[in-house]
């Protein structure tokens, strides 16, 4: 992995929790997300949803055309990652009283995901995003 590649990561890491302190109304009680797989799902006033596009501006990224943004989502959608993440602004799904405590299926790369517990899928969400996005000649 280049030193690119790792100082972009830290930055995307450093931007999604930016993103939710900024978002949420009680910044400590929102570290979980669901992983999408499609954009154009039901949206909901409790739920704040950050594209891989969006994710990709945190650190400064903007696809030079439409057909490099798309590139950057077709590159996703061939890995198997998410395109978006939701947030629950509400609450922690699965932690409503702040107990500390995490849902034992969470963090496992298929549903409820924990920022807190490692998971890569932000991480590797941005990076590929990019990666495919720049491979596109505009």
């Amino acid at each position: 992995m280049s030193t690119t590649t790792v100082r972009r990561l830290g930055i995307v890491a450093g931007a999604a929790a930016a993103a939710v302190a900024v978002t949420a109304t009680s910044a400590s009680a929102h570290h979980c997300f669901v992983p999408m797989y499609s954009l154009s799902g039901p949206s909901s006033a409790n739920w704040f949803v950050v594209s891989a596009a969006t994710g990709a501006g945190f650190e400064g990224y903007t696809a030079q055309c439409a057909g490099a943004e798309e590139a950057g989502y077709a590159a996703l959608r061939e890995a198997g990652l998410p395109v978006g993440l939701k947030i629950f602004e509400k609450m922690t799904i699965g932690d409503p009283k702040h107990t500390g405590r995490t849902n034992p299926n969470g963090a496992d790369g298929t549903g409820l995901e924990y920022f807190g517990a490692g998971s890569p899928l932000p991480e590797q969400m941005v990076a590929t995003y990019i990666a495919g996005a720049e491979a596109y000649a505009c």
